[in-house]
C-alpha cells in the first residue's frame, strides 16, 4: 500500500509540474489564463469504517482550475486588436460551432469578415442600412471592404447671413461675369449620379420689391453649375424687419402683387447630367438664414451627395460598435461586438487556440452588448496579455520538484524495508 501511496504522490507532482510548465510556456500568449492543480487526499473506507486509525491512500488531482483574473492590457495601435476590460468573452463562429476567447487579435479575411488567428469569425449584432444596431440574432461581423457607390445630391442646406446694409447692384441686368450685377456669391460642391463633383455657385441680389406690411426685404437667388454662364433664377428669399427669414417663393409667383408667399425656406433646382450621369435635381434649404448688418457669410453648409469611396479605417468604441470610415468622408455603422458571460467560467472546457467551449459546469452563455449587465468594455488597439506571473510559477516549479523527490524517496524507503523483510532468515 505504501508503494501505491507514493506512486499517487508522484503522479500528482508530475501533473503539478505539467500545469506549471504549461503556464510558463504560455506566459506570452495573448488572452491566456493560467491554471493551478488542486489536490485532495484519498481514504479507503469500508462499510464498517476504520475510524481515525486509517493512514490514507495517497493523493488525487481533484481539478485543474483556470484562473480568469484580468491580464495586463498592452497597447498595439492596431484598430482590429481588441481587449476586454472586465468580464466576458468574445464569441467565435468556428464553422458553426461556437467558441469563447479573451484573445482579441483579429483581422479581416478575403471576404471582409473579422476573424481570429484560428479562422473563427467574430460574432456580433448587425446594423441596418440606417446604422441602427439590431439586438436580435447574432451574425458574423463583416467590414464592407468594397467601394461605396456614389450618391447624387438631392439637398443642399445653407445657413447664411446676407448683409442688410447692401444697396441695390449698380448693374441692373444680371451677369455671372459681372460682380456689379449682384451683391454676393458663394459656392458648394454637389455630386451627380456617377459621383462626379460639380461646383454649384449661388448668387444673391437685393431687390426693391415692395413687401406687404409689416414690411421687410427680398433677395433674388440664382445658381450656376460649373461656371456655365447660364444662371437659373430660382426665386426669392424674404426677411422681416428684424432680419429673420420669413420664407421663399419661386419666380413664377409675384408676392408683391398677389401676396402669395411660402413660409417654407426651400427653392428647387435642376441641371442636366453630363458624361452619362442623370440630371441633378436638388432642393436648396435656407432655414435659419438671416439678414443682419454684418458681412455676408456662410455660417454652415451641408449636402447629401458624395463620390465613390474606399475603406480608409475602422474604429471600434468602448461599447463594441464598429464604424467604417471611407475616403469620401462617409462613415458606416456596421455592427456591434457581442460578449458572452458564464455563471461559472472555471467550468469552461479548453479547446485550444486560447479558446473555450461551453460545458454543463459552466452553464449557458449570457450574451449581450459590452458595458451591459456585468459585461466589461472593449478597448480597441490593445490586447490582453496572459495573466501568468512568472515569478510565482518558478516558485511552483521548485515546490513541485521537491514533492516529486520526496515521493520518490518514499518509494526508495519502501523498497529498502521490503528488501529487509525478504532477507530475513
Amino acid at each position: 500500500m505504501s508503494f501505491n501511496t507514493a506512486l499517487s504522490g508522484l503522479r500528482a507532482a508530475n501533473q503539478d509540474l505539467a500545469v506549471t510548465g504549461n503556464n510558463i510556456a504560455n506566459a506570452s500568449t495573448t488572452g491566456f489564463k493560467e491554471s493551478r492543480a488542486e489536490f485532495g487526499d484519498v481514504y479507503a473506507n469500508s462499510i464498517l469504517g476504520t475510524g481515525a486509525r486509517t493512514p490514507g491512500s495517497g493523493v488525487l488531482v481533484n481539478a485543474i482550475a483556470q484562473q480568469f483574473s484580468q491580464g495586463n492590457v498592452n497597447i498595439t495601435n492596431n484598430s482590429l486588436d481588441l481587449a476586454i476590460n472586465g468580464n466576458g468573452f468574445f464569441i467565435l463562429n468556428n464553422q458553426g460551432s461556437p467558441a469563447y476567447t479573451r484573445a482579441g487579435a483579429f483581422g479581416l479575411d478575403n471576404q471582409g469578415y473579422i476573424t481570429a488567428t484560428n479562422g473563427g469569425k467574430l460574432q456580433g449584432f448587425v446594423a441596418n442600412a440606417s446604422g441602427q444596431i439590431l439586438s436580435g440574432a447574432m451574425a458574423d461581423l463583416k467590414i464592407q471592404t468594397q467601394d461605396i457607390a456614389p450618391n447624387s445630391t438631392t439637398s443642399v442646406n445653407w445657413r447664411l447671413n446676407l448683409d442688410s446694409t447692401d444697396t441695390l447692384p449698380a448693374t441692373a441686368t444680371f451677369n455671372t461675369a459681372d460682380a456689379s450685377s449682384y451683391n454676393w456669391s458663394t459656392a458648394a460642391t454637389v455630386y451627380d449620379s456617377l459621383g462626379n463633383s460639380h461646383t454649384l455657385t449661388s448668387y444673391y441680389t437685393k431687390t426693391n420689391n415692395v413687401v406687404p406690411a409689416p414690411g421687410g426685404t427680398e433677395w433674388q437667388v440664382r445658381t450656376d453649375l460649373d461656371s456655365s454662364g447660364t444662371a437659373h433664377l430660382l426665386g426669392t428669399v424674404r426677411f422681416d424687419t428684424t432680419g429673420g427669414l420669413v420664407g421663399a417663393t419661386p419666380p413664377a409667383v409675384a408676392p408683391a402683387v398677389t401676396g402669395v408667399f411660402s413660409s417654407t425656406p426651400v427653392l428647387a433646382d435642376t441641371w442636366p447630367g453630363a458624361n452619362g450621369a442623370n440630371a441633378i435635381t436638388f432642393k436648396l434649404n435656407y432655414g435659419s438664414t438671416t439678414q443682419f448688418g454684418t458681412d455676408s457669410t456662410v455660417n454652415s453648409l451641408s449636402q447629401d451627395g458624395y463620390a465613390p469611396g474606399r475603406l480608409s479605417g475602422i474604429d471600434i468604441d468602448d461599447s463594441g460598435v464598429v464604424f467604417a470610415r471611407y475616403t469620401n468622408g462617409q462613415a458606416l455603422t456596421l455592427g456591434q461586438v457581442a460578449l458572452a458571460n458564464f455563471a461559472n467560467p472555471q467550468g469552461l472546457s479548453p479547446v485550444g487556440n486560447t479558446a473555450w467551449a461551453e460545458s454543463f459546469d459552466s452553464g449557458q452563455p449570457v450574451v449581450g452588448a459590452p458595458q451591459s449587465g456585468s459585461r466589461g468594455s472593449i478597448q480597441a488597439g490593445a490586447l490582453e496579455d496572459s495573466n501568468v506571473d512568472i515569478s510565482s510559477q518558478l516558485v511552483n516549479l521548485i515546490l513541485a520538484q521537491r514533492n516529486y523527490q520526496a515521493n520518490a524517496k518514499t518509494i526508495e524507503t519502501d523498497n529498502a524495508v521490503t528488501q529487509t523483510i525478504i532477507n530475513l532468515r
